[in-house]
């Protein structure tokens, strides 16, 4: 049959039966070992009788021949070397044989464990072999020829090292620790001890036991627990477990090898402790059936009682934490209880404040249970219940106003000392306390008002105004004081609300109070659009009636005004009518609509001037307008002109000059005189020490030829509101023709006329109250200062200089230097 087989069944098949016989020859070995009879002599291992290949006399090999396992036990006290087995060929009675060991334990580490005999066969052990080190050795025999030939196929010897029992059971941890809850039901499971025995625990040599040696301590019953003497397993084996009585169990558990055999059998032990975790199985207890307290009236977040409470259980656990509730006699909330987290004392606190006039006691009944539920089967006690008395204690408490704020009507413009109102306050303290309240002022911003001091009657010390800064949206406000005379004094407050109906006491005013008008009415130009402000509100204020007075007649006669609508007129010039350039007062009357109505006559100041098609007052307009006359701007470009000339040009003319200065001087003068004047009769649009007329003023290139733009081109074309007189324009400026540096004596008229015509046609010359720039001049100038021209706007002038300028300005001292004629 093994012959019919596949080469790997056969492998197969012979693999499962040396197998077998491996077991077996180690079973056979275990019970030699533990029989312990004399000492049989060691067996002989031949080889088979197969050849090597080329040997002669080959015969077939037994495909299952398998040599039986070789078995030591560990720990042997020898003596060493210890024979094992006897290694022998059958060719031994013909050539001599030399046999040899290979393999771990042979001439593998670990070395020379083993050895044999070369010519006898004998097969040594050289020293204890230990099991739990090394279970097994495989080595392989060899037998050789003296030539070294090999005689016979090598054999497998397969050494099995028997175990004994010389490891004792090791427990993981020295000591260990669980838990159950108290209370709990026999069986319950607790926690679970292991030991490791390093003996073969397929014997009895590793096979382990647990069982418990003690339990400290012994209450209720010595055994409350019991172990799994296979596993380990610890469980509870009694009821009673309570942790009010006993928190923590200490156990001392053995495990012993051989199966537990305490005659054989090798032990060790290790602690187990165990904690009696805590249940809610003790509801909190109050100490006392009932409890009392006092509250002052009005107070809130004050500790006014006590409740002490007792609770078995863990203390600061959920189990322990004690919850006070209110169930009846606060049906208004004015109290809770919050607990004390390191006492569990309940705190019943004031949230709302008590009034003694409404109630003198409280009467509360107040239950306590804990955070957690109690446990099954656990009932609540009834002192868990208790009653508490809070007694409310009458205090001193500030009078207080009925109606805060208190709001009232009346027009405004009363007259001082009208009575207003009685503003009266109450003492809520009337059981016990007999008070009498008295009134002061705390905040009047106008001062308008006065309180009587005991009845509270509110009289005003002055006129109410509706338009005083201190009133808000028509309501002016005042807040009084209520001071009873108890011990100590209590006093509360009161505010006053005064709505102040709106009377016609505020005429109207004009608004515009200065604008500006053409001196000739156009199509595009209609006048000025004027209103109203006044400060009293509808039906005091607008619709608006504006008109012109009578006197003078000259108002009616050169100015009309028309009205837009309710609230806006139009003032302008009568058509055809031409007015002077210059600043024109307008009287207008405006009325409101009160009941009855106020009028008032307010003057608005126009400045009539030249304007272009677009209405704009154009340059010369604007000069004209604010007070010069022609005269006066002809003579002031004169002498710029004369001004920017070269020195060369000033020494050739200086009789012009001189003479053109007699003539300015004149002018000058009397224009001052004119403006002197006008400053007592009519006031300038701007205050006069804003004028800069005398100023800085901007001339163009004095170093080089008079200069005259050739046309107004780039002025006209301007937009309205555009153009600006009082600055150099930004054009290239034009090119004038060159004139002699040294002017002939007969062309000296022409100079000055043609001067004046260019400076009469130059748009680029800035007005006389402009900023000028002049140009740069040079180093200095062998002319002397004109700073002597200057005039003064306020006072008497002082003209005796006049008489130092020589005969050719006689005239003008006779005239001013003489004294006021």
């Amino acid at each position: 049959l093994t012959e019919r087989l596949t080469p790997r069944r056969a492998r197969e098949l012979s693999c499962r039966r040396a197998g077998e016989r491996v077991t077996e020859g180690k079973a056979a070995a275990r019970k030699e070992a533990e029989e312990e009879p004399s000492r049989a002599p060691p067996p002989v291992i031949t080889f088979s009788g197969s050849r090597p290949n080329g040997s002669k006399g080959l015969r077939r090999q037994k495909r299952d021949w398998v040599i039986p396992p070789i078995n030591v036990a560990e720990n042997s006290r020898g003596p060493f070397p210890q024979m094992l087995v006897s290694i022998r060929s059958d060719q031994d009675k013909d050539i001599s044989i030399r046999y040899s060991i290979t393999g771990v334990g042979a001439d593998q580490p670990p070395n020379e464990v083993f050895n044999i005999d070369p010519v006898l066969g004998k097969m040594f052990v050289t020293k204890p072999l230990d099991r739990e080190h090394r279970s097994s050795y495989h080595l392989r025999a060899h037998a050789v020829d003296m030539n070294g030939n090999q005689v016979e196929n090598p054999i497998d010897l397969y050494i099995f090292v028997i175990d004994m029992n010389d490891n004792r059971p090791e427990f993981k941890n020295q000591v260990y620790n669980g838990s159950v809850d108290e209370g709990s039901k026999p069986g319950t499971y607790v926690m679970h001890v292991s030991a490791f025995d390093g003996d073969d625990n397929t014997t009895a040599n590793g096979m382990v036991r647990y069982r418990i040696l003690s339990q400290m301590p012994h209450s209720p019953i010595p055994n409350m627990f019991t172990i799994n003497s296979e596993t380990g397993d610890i469980v509870t084996v009694a009821p009673g477990l309570d942790r009010e009585k006993v928190s923590q169990y200490t156990i001392i558990v053995q495990a012993t090898d051989m199966e537990g055999n305490l005659n054989f059998g090798l032990s060790n032990t290790a602690t187990a402790i165990i904690t009696v975790t805590d249940i809610n199985d003790n509801p909190p207890m109050l100490t006392s059936r009932t409890f009392s307290g006092e509250v002052p009236e009005n107070r809130v977040d004050l500790a006014v009682a006590n409740l002490t409470v007792i609770d078995a259980d863990q203390p600061h656990s959920p189990n322990w934490n004690a919850v006070y509730r209110i169930i009846s006699g606060d049906p208004s909330g004015h109290f809770t209880i919050r607990t004390d987290p390191v006492s569990n004392d309940g705190l019943v606190t004031v949230m709302k404040p008590v009034d003694f006039e409404m109630n003198r006691a409280f009467m509360l009944t107040v239950v306590v249970s804990n955070q957690a539920h109690l446990a099954s089967g656990i009932q609540s006690a009834l002192q868990s219940t208790a009653g508490v008395t809070i007694s409310v204690q009458d205090v001193n408490e500030p009078p207080y106003f009925p109606t805060n704020p208190k709001h009232i009507r009346f027009e405004e413009g009363v007259p001082a000392g009208t009575s207003l109102t009685t503003f009266s306050a109450s003492d809520p303290d009337r059981l016990q306390m007999q008070q009498t309240i008295r009134y002061s002022k705390l905040s009047d911003l106008a001062d308008w008002l006065s309180i009587n001091r005991t009845n509270g009657q509110i009289v005003t010390t002055a006129m109410l105004d509706r338009e005083s800064i201190y009133v808000k949206n028509n309501i002016y406000e005042a807040t009084f004081l209520a001071t009873d005379n108890g011990s100590p004094a209590a006093s509360g407050t009161g505010t006053l609300q005064i709505y102040l109906i709106d009377i016609n006491d505020n005429p109207p005013a004009l608004i515009p109070r200065e604008s500006q008008i053409c001196e000739r009415v156009n199509k595009n130009v209609h006048g000025v659009n004027i209103t109203a402000a006044d400060a009293d509100t509808d039906p005091n204020a607008g619709p608006f009636v504006f008109e012109l007075p009578n006197f003078p007649s000259s108002i009616r006669r050169n100015w009309t005004i028309s009205r837009i609508s309710g609230d806006f007129a139009r003032l302008g010039l009568r058509y055809q009518i031409y007015l002077e350039p210059g600043v024109y007062e307008v009287p207008v009357i405006v009325s409101d609509s009160g009941n009855p109505p106020l009028s008032n006559r307010s003057v608005i100041k126009v400045k009539v001037c030249p304007c272009d098609e677009h209405g704009d007052c154009t340059t010369l307009g604007a000069v004209a307008a604010a007070g010069l006359g022609t005269g006066a701007i002809i003579s002031i470009l004169i002498c710029i002109i004369i001004l920017l000339s070269e020195f060369i040009v000033l020494l050739c003319v200086c009789v012009c000059v001189c003479v053109c200065v007699q003539a300015w001087c004149c002018c000058f003068v009397v224009w001052m005189k004119r403006r002197e004047k006008e400053r007592h009769t009519k006031q300038l649009l701007i205050d006069p020490e804003d004028d800069v007329r005398d100023n800085i003023l901007k001339y163009d290139e004095e170093g080089s030829q008079l200069q005259q733009p050739d046309s107004l081109e780039h002025i006209i074309s301007k937009p309205p509101g555009v153009r600006r007189v009082d600055e150099r324009p930004v054009i290239p400026e034009s090119q004038y023709p060159i004139r002699p540096v040294v002017p002939h004596p007969g062309d000296i008229g022409d100079f000055i006329h043609e001067g004046l015509r260019a400076a009469d046609n130059d748009p680029t010359a800035p007005p006389y109250d402009s900023l000028l720039v002049f140009d740069y001049e040079g180093s200095g100038s062998t002319a002397g200062s004109v700073s002597s021209l200057n005039s003064s706007s306020t006072g008497d002038q002082d003209y005796d200089y006049l008489n130092d300028w020589g005969p050719r300005f006689k005239k003008l001292a006779d005239m001013y230097g003489g004294g006021e004629d």
